[in-house]
């Protein structure tokens, strides 16, 4: 960014189209990306914003540290990896996390020390009783907040596809301070219930790893946040995408042309544009049958002998190289 030029401080610029426009082709590994496909952190137009100062400062320091630890496997992000290696001496890639603990646990279901939230692990009894592939998962994470107009158009979106759903609605994700002041499922539509009546299932956190595992889930409507993005990827379940802020745009970009397992809905969300989105990634054989192979390189870089496996060893031996060394 060019802190000495006047369009460096012009807010329209992240309104007016620049964003779309603007082509970054520079960054080693990648292909060309939109400015808006980019973090939300750097998009900004004061120099001093602390997301930007505090993402170049991490930034800085990974060029400090011994080795970098990812949660991602090699098939994934080949060239940006290869971009990272060539920079930094030891990139340790053990991703993704969920099908590493499964294998080193010898465990098929439960991989919750992943989770800092208390777990509704009754959504997944629901599951059990519903047909294969045919429920519609959303989750927007533990961060991302919703108004309370984008909560009735997701809603009534959900609503117009006729499938069973799982929704996670935290505590926390309608904006503060707007509507009753209640947590998020107090601010359902009127109605909604009634029109959803014996085909959802309302959660406020869930075991997230084995919910996508589960034979039941057919698409997962997400923010695109990186754990999120993997665990879908790992379990071959395609997504309906919403990104909202930080790396979530990037992670979409890549789920949805780079991989093609994802469909992005537009920032100003839409009752109809949800239903009709949910709809393609649950009917798409395309998506499905890219989500099917995706999931397999997963699991394969997860195994004995695969990149994270063998990866999480070496890495294991280094540590213990510098505590003999101690």
């Amino acid at each position: 960014m060019k802190e000495n030029t006047e369009s460096a401080y012009d807010e329209s610029l992240l309104t007016n189209g620049h964003l779309d426009t603007t082509v970054i082709d520079w960054i080693p590994g990648m292909p060309p990306i939109s400015l808006g496909d980019i973090s939300s952190f750097v998009r900004t137009t004061d120099a001093d914003d602390f997301g930007l100062r505090f993402n170049e400062d991490e930034a800085n320091n990974c060029t400090m540290a011994g080795a970098l630890v990812l949660n991602t496997f090699d098939h994934l992000e080949a060239d940006v990896l290869a971009a990272l290696r060539a920079e930094y001496p030891r990139v340790f890639t053990v991703g993704p996390l969920g099908n590493l603990l499964l294998n080193l646990n010898d465990a098929n279901d439960d991989v919750a020390g992943l989770s800092l939230w208390k777990q509704d692990t009754g959504c997944l009894a629901w599951l059990d009783a519903q047909e294969v592939g045919a429920v519609v998962y959303v989750n927007f994470g533990s961060l991302t907040v919703l108004t309370p107009q984008q909560l009735a158009e997701f809603a009534w979106g959900l609503a117009a596809t006729g499938r069973p759903f799982l929704w996670v609605i935290r505590e926390n994700l309608v904006v503060p301070g707007v509507g009753d002041g209640g947590g998020g499922g107090a601010l359902l539509p009127a109605g909604f219930a009634a029109a959803t009546e014996g085909r959802r299932c309302v959660a406020t956190w869930c075991p997230q790893d084995r919910v996508l595992r589960h034979r039941a889930v057919g698409c997962f409507v997400t923010d695109n946040g990186w754990n999120s993005t993997c665990e879908s990827v790992a379990a071959g379940v395609p997504m309906v995408c919403w990104p909202v802020f930080a790396d979530q745009y990037t992670n979409c970009k890549y789920a949805c042309e780079a991989w093609g397992v994802g469909v992005w809905l537009d920032a100003d969300v839409r009752r109809e544009q949800v239903a009709g989105h949910v709809e393609l990634a649950m009917e798409s054989e395309e998506m499905r049958r890219a989500a099917a192979r995706w999931k397999a390189r997963a699991e394969a870089a997860a195994r004995p002998g695969g990149s994270s496996y063998e990866n999480l060893q070496s890495m294991v031996e280094v540590i213990n190289s510098f505590s003999s060394k101690a």
